[in-house]
């Protein structure tokens, strides 16, 4: 049925279905060693490195209701602050691929906001509108006992 519906072949449905039965993800070779590789795998020590010039940048969310920690750090500045710690260019990557890699591992690269007080807001009387549709049928039930 999945075929004549969605065009799938049997083969890619039994896989399907073993997978799910199993729980194991099937992988064939060349999806799984082929492509390259992230920077982070490449070099260790500079994704490291990174990850500890983050950490000392970072701020989390501030109503708590996400882990995602905030950070000022740029691309640029992570990028010469590993060229301070002694990487060379051939090591870094660019800019646009270290926001990534930033991306990657948990930091959003926006603006830290400072918490801002609430506004404080006048109480709302209750005589309004509604309050004398409330009397009047009231009334007219008074009227008609």
């Amino acid at each position: 049925m999945a075929e004549t519906v969605f065009g799938w072949g049997r083969q890619n449905i039994e896989v399907g279905l073993a997978e799910k039965r199993t729980g194991l993800i099937c992988m064939g070779l060349q999806p799984a060693f082929s492509g390259a590789k992230r920077w982070e795998e490449k070099q260790p020590e500079a994704a490291l490195s990174l990850q500890q010039i983050a950490e000392s940048h970072c701020q989390l969310d501030p109503t708590f209701k996400t882990s995602i920690a905030y950070t000022r750090l740029t691309a640029a500045s992570a990028l010469s602050q590993l060229k301070e710690q002694g990487f060379s260019q051939e090591q870094l990557p660019s800019a646009s691929t270290m926001a990534q890699v930033l991306n990657r591992m948990g930091y959003r690269l926006r603006k830290v906001v400072k918490a801002k007080p609430q506004k404080k807001f006048h109480k709302q009387t209750t005589f309004s509108t509604t309050s004398k549709i409330y009397t009047s049928k009231q009334q007219a039930n008074q009227s008609s006992d």
